[in-house]
């Protein structure tokens, strides 16, 4: 088995397991979006896909889940959906990628079964960075556009970027470098099994 496809399967499976990690933390972060204003100076606020929390000046944190999912805006709407989404997504590239690896015992040691699987994976982590990546860069878009909203007075208070905006955006982007591995390796495996087959004849 070559080193160089036994150290990109592994990779490509930690950082797959990194990446939805990171999306699951993502999608549960209360701090997608915080607010604070001159006029409350003492207390903060913190929009999530779930809920909304109020910090206090002493570190007292208060959140209420949001009541009815008709009143909430399109871009959170989209974000939970989409989120929800990448995390499954994720999680079966993940699951797949595991028996696809050459030091797991799986598929009686097939090499056609395990790099299907590893493309597989590749693939659905390739489509989890893509879910994962719409809807914060959507919300980070709708965000910039309602700070610098000139209708709106200076008094307004703007929502700004939280960190589960950075969270999310790290996790796509891992989830893109895991399935790029992932593929690459099922590319490098495949002269080896020409190479195999060219032995086998040779000795017949």
């Amino acid at each position: 088995m070559n080193l160089t496809i036994c150290v990109l399967e592994l990779l490509g499976v930690f950082f797959s397991a990194g990446a939805w990690l990171g999306s699951l933390t993502t999608t549960l972060m209360g701090t997608w979006l915080t607010q604070s204003t001159e006029l409350l100076p003492t207390e903060s606020y913190q929009m999530g896909l779930w809920e909304i929390c109020v910090v206090q000046d002493m570190g007292v944190l208060e959140c209420r889940p949001y009541n009815s999912l008709l009143g909430l805006s399109p871009d959170i709407k989209l974000a939970q959906i989409f989120m929800c989404t990448a995390v499954a997504v994720g999680l079966l590239g993940l699951l797949l990628a595991i028996p696809g690896l050459h030091l797991v015992n799986s598929c009686r040691d097939n090499v056609r079964c395990k790099r299907g699987l590893k493309m597989a994976a590749g693939t659905l982590c390739m489509a989890a960075g893509v879910l994962g990546l719409i809807p914060v860069s959507y919300v980070a878009y709708k965000t910039v556009d309602r700070f610098y909203d000139e209708t709106l007075p200076d008094m307004v208070p703007r929502w700004e970027f939280g960190d589960a905006l950075f969270c999310g955006w790290t996790s796509g982007f891992l989830h893109l470098v895991a399935g790029t591995l992932l593929l690459i390796s099922c590319l490098n495996s495949q002269p080896q099994i020409v190479c195999h087959y060219c032995d086998l004849l040779q000795v017949y």
